[in-house]
């Protein structure tokens, strides 16, 4: 380590060269610096990199704004000569140091990527502006390190949602301390639909809307459906204000006026006036592979249109049954009929394991009426799940 002495003296002829010629000064000390630079044993390497976080990168001294300025001066030349092993050492100091070489911590944040890194994950000298700048020049390695950083802008966060590569993406969808605007969360759902590993962190932000997790539950696995529908809670009023929307949807006939849906859609309409459309009659439906008239039923009944309900019949998957059944207070029994019935009446002779009937039925079980509400009418409001769900039937 460097002596007292030694540190004393280095300061004493930065003061001096206040008085007789700055540039003299710093000439003579680099000169001295990089002559350890030169020395390629381990001990001259040692002793640099000593002197260097000893005198320049130590708590111990505070310099004043010129000498500060002498300091970076230095540095700024000393690094630029000096190997990438060294200027690794230094960036690793410099990271979390309290030392305000400003003008260092930017040439560092700007080179080889692992010497860049402590810096950019770190170190609070680089600001947003230089952030910005090095994330559109420089690779997706040093966009990767600014990814984690504490603290992270929105304008910081968009930029590496521009330029990233679905690794820096991750990572920034990872790091809870990064704040993403709301245009950058909405396309990363889009995104989501074609890239699986941004779906769990997406789901994970708190900040994420249930409109848009709700978006994302048509292309995400069983697992993440059952996150969404159990905890991102759905605004009461905003559940009013949809199911008029619906209703009024609801309303208007689907297809031709001689069509089997349209008459599937009279009659189950005159049932609900007659109060007749019950569970009981959707269970019949199924059993008499009435398809159109059940789809047709739980469309009045959820006052959804029939697109939404038929994609719900035709979901593979069956969580949206469940989803729906609790919506219009389908009691257990009836659910666990209802699910055989429809997977027997599209699947044919296929059966459904226990597991997979078990796993049904603890997502009814835990999702309750008025969140189930609110995710139907989420899923009809959403129109880009029809084209998610014709992209997954065409991949499988």
């Amino acid at each position: 380590m460097v002596s007292p002495n030694a540190k004393n003296w280095l300061f004493l002829r930065v003061a001096i060269g206040r008085s007789q010629g700055d540039m003299a000064v710093v000439d003579k000390q680099l000169t001295e610096l990089l002559g350890l630079a030169r020395d390629k044993s381990s001990q001259a390497r040692s002793r640099l990199v000593e002197n260097i976080t000893d005198l320049f990168l130590s708590d111990e001294g505070r310099l004043n704004e010129h000498e500060r300025a002498l300091m970076s001066d230095i540095l700024s030349k000393l690094i630029t000569s000096v190997e990438r092993k060294l200027r690794a050492e230094i960036s690793e100091a410099l990271a979390d140091s309290k030392m305000e070489l400003t003008e260092v911590a930017i040439l560092l944040a700007n080179d080889e990527a692992d010497i860049a890194r402590p810096i950019l994950e770190r170190s609070q000298l680089v600001k947003d502006e230089q952030l910005i700048d090095i994330i559109r020049k420089r690779t997706d390695e040093h966009r990767l390190a600014i990814a984690i950083r504490d603290g992270l802008g929105s304008e910081v966060a968009d930029a590496l949602v521009e330029y990233g590569n679905e690794d820096v993406i991750e990572a920034l969808l990872k790091n809870q301390d990064a704040d993403l605007s709301s245009q950058a969360m909405e396309y990363l759902v889009s995104e989501s639909r074609r890239i699986d590993r941004y779906q769990e962190p997406l789901l994970s932000r708190d900040e994420l809307p249930a409109q848009l997790a709700h978006k994302m539950y048509w292309w995400v696995s069983a697992a993440l459906r059952k996150k969404i529908v159990t905890e991102f809670a759905v605004d009461p009023l905003v559940v009013d204000d949809l199911l008029q929307q619906a209703t009024n949807r609801a309303l208007v006939a689907h297809g031709a006026g001689d069509s089997a849906v349209a008459k599937a859609q009279a009659l189950v309409r005159r049932m609900a006036s007659n109060r007749e459309l019950t569970h009981q009659f959707l269970l019949q439906s199924l059993r008499q592979q009435r398809i159109q008239v059940f789809v047709a039923g739980i469309s009045e009944l959820a006052q959804v249109d029939y697109d939404t309900a038929w994609q719900i019949f035709t979901d593979k998957r069956c969580e949206s049954l469940a989803i729906m059944a609790k919506a219009i207070d389908v009691d257990r029994t009836d659910f666990t009929s209802m699910y055989l019935l429809l997977t027997k009446a599209r699947d044919g002779a296929e059966m459904r394991s226990p597991g997979q009937l078990k796993n049904i039925l603890e997502l009814f079980d835990t999702v309750d009426q008025s969140t189930a509400l609110g995710a139907l009418q989420y899923w009809q409001q959403n129109k880009s799940y029809k084209m998610a769900i014709e992209e997954l039937e065409n991949a499988g």
